[in-house]
C-alpha cells in the first residue's frame, strides 16, 4: 500500500462537476492498493498517517499530528500510484490491486483510519474520474509505503 500524504488548508473532490467531498484543515491522502497487500498493511497505515507529526506547533514545528490538531481527512483512491515506468513510455499497472480485490481493501482503511481519528474520513469515489483540488499548506508531501514497515 502506497499513500501521498499531503498537509492541506483545505481540499475536495468533485465528481461530474459536484462535489462530493471536502475538508479543511487536514490531511489530503491518495491511497494505491497493490495484490499483495493485507489487513495488516492497513492497520500499520492508518496508525501511521493518524499519528504522523507534521503540523506546526505553537513554536513553527512540525511536532503535531492530525490527532493532535483534530484536523480532517480526505483518502482517494489512487491506482496509478502503482505504476512501473522501468521500460518505455507507457506506464504499466500490473503491480495494482483489480478492483474485487482494491475496493474492500479502500473501504476498509477508510474504517480503519476512521477508527484512529475518532471522525469522519471524507472520500472520493473507487474507479471514478475524480477532479481533487488540493491547497497543499508548506508545501508538505510524504510517501509511505508499507513496504518500508520493516
Amino acid at each position: 500500500m502506497i499513500a501521498v500524504i499531503q498537509r492541506v488548508s483545505k481540499s475536495s473532490v468533485k465528481i461530474n462537476g459536484e462535489i462530493k467531498s471536502e475538508i479543511g484543515q487536514g490531511l489530503n491522502v491518495l491511497l494505491g492498493i497493490e495484490g499483495a497487500d493485507e489487513f495488516e498493511d492497513i492497520q500499520w497505515l492508518s496508525r501511521k498517517i493518524a499519528n504522523m507529526r507534521i503540523f506546526d506547533d505553537e513554536e513553527g514545528v512540525m511536532n503535531k499530528s492530525l490527532l493532535d490538531i483534530k484536523g480532517e481527512a480526505l483518502v482517494i483512491s489512487q491506482f496509478t500510484l502503482h505504476a512501473s515506468t522501468k521500460k518505455g513510455n507507457r506506464p504499466s499497472y500490473i503491480k495494482a490491486a483489480k478492483p474485487d480485490y482494491a475496493v474492500p481493501l479502500y473501504e476498509k482503511f477508510v474504517e480503519q483510519f476512521e477508527l484512529e481519528i475518532g471522525k469522519p474520513v471524507a472520500t472520493g469515489e473507487f474507479g471514478a474520474d475524480m477532479k481533487v483540488e488540493i491547497q497543499n499548506d508548506g508545501p508538505v508531501t510524504i510517501i509511505v509505503d508499507t513496504k518500508d514497515k520493516k
